[in-house]
């Protein structure tokens, strides 16, 4: 059995297409479905259904996941062997929620690739959670501990929110205390595109339901920066938007953590360890930076 044959098997089965693994890849579709044919034929078996959703793994498919997922992990462990270890190299594809990516992780990651200069970062921000067993990505960072699945999960970092407000909406509109609250306007996620009960943070401070929404927060950001009301804001993001100040910071303050989240698997791929471990610690020491300004 042909190992390049079970990466392109892999590669159709997270991605359940046949286009959509060729981008992943690099190759054109055509030969991705010959690829495929050729490994039914060696293994006398149907691996993929075909629907107007896409292919789908059959009872031999998936019969034929762990055994090309350790295969997978075989060869990424021979190159770490041959590389050495020195620094990290190869790609890395990292998602994370769109706050997160957007005001923590670009630093931090500069970071380490600037000590690791044969490494190339992907950073996916989605305000979703990763389906980290299709591998929509390496790893993954979330905003609440994952109870199920084949998964190894690391605290990355605690976090602190604060209600918070331009200073042109501030001077319109004083917020007297958390008891008026109802007569101000609010910026916050769309509500039924909350996909974790984490972010859920206007519920929680008791705040009226929003004039302003948006499922990202760089959007709601903007929203605040451009007084359009009260807001629930990272303390992390606070120094990429000087327009705004924290409100009632004594009596509304929201703690949360952010979760890094790996394939079980995964663990015994030294490279991705390495990096887990760096992006660790550099997310802490950014985190204090960050909340300290």
């Amino acid at each position: 059995m042909d190992w390049d044959d079970l990466r392109v098997f892999l590669a159709v089965a997270r991605t359940e297409s046949l286009s959509a693994a060729g981008k992943r890849l690099k190759i054109d579709p055509a030969t991705v479905g010959r690829r495929v044919a050729r490994l039914e034929e060696a293994t006398r078996a149907r691996l993929f259904s075909k629907s107007p959703q896409g292919y789908a793994l059959t009872e031999a498919g998936a019969q034929l996941i762990p055994h090309a997922e350790a295969a997978e992990r075989a060869t990424l462990g021979a190159e770490e062997s041959l590389t050495g270890p020195g620094g990290l190299t190869g790609q890395i594809r990292l998602g994370a929620p769109d706050g997160c990516a957007n005001y923590l992780l670009p630093q931090v990651l500069a970071r380490i690739a600037d000590a690791n200069p044969g490494l190339e970062v992907q950073l996916v921000a989605l305000p979703r959670v990763f389906n980290l067993s299709k591998r929509e990505a390496d790893m993954a960072i979330g905003v609440s501990r994952p109870e199920t699945g084949r998964l190894t999960v690391q605290k990355l970092t605690d976090y602190r929110l604060h209600l918070a407000a331009s200073r042109s909406y501030l001077a319109r509109h004083p917020v007297a205390g958390p008891d008026t609250l109802h007569q101000h306007r609010f910026v916050g996620y769309i509500p039924d595109l909350i996909f974790d009960k984490e972010l859920d943070y206007l519920t929680e401070i008791g705040a009226p339901p929003v004039a302003f929404s948006s499922n990202s927060v760089s959007v709601q950001l903007n929203f605040l920066r451009q007084g359009a009301g009260l807001g629930v804001v990272h303390d992390f993001a606070l120094p990429a938007a000087p327009e705004l100040v924290r409100v009632l910071p004594d009596q509304i303050h929201l703690t949360r953590a952010f979760w890094l989240i790996r394939h079980a698997d995964d663990g015994r791929v030294a490279r991705l360890s390495r990096f887990a471990e760096l992006l660790i610690r550099e997310a802490r020491a950014e985190m204090v930076r960050l909340e300290a300004v």
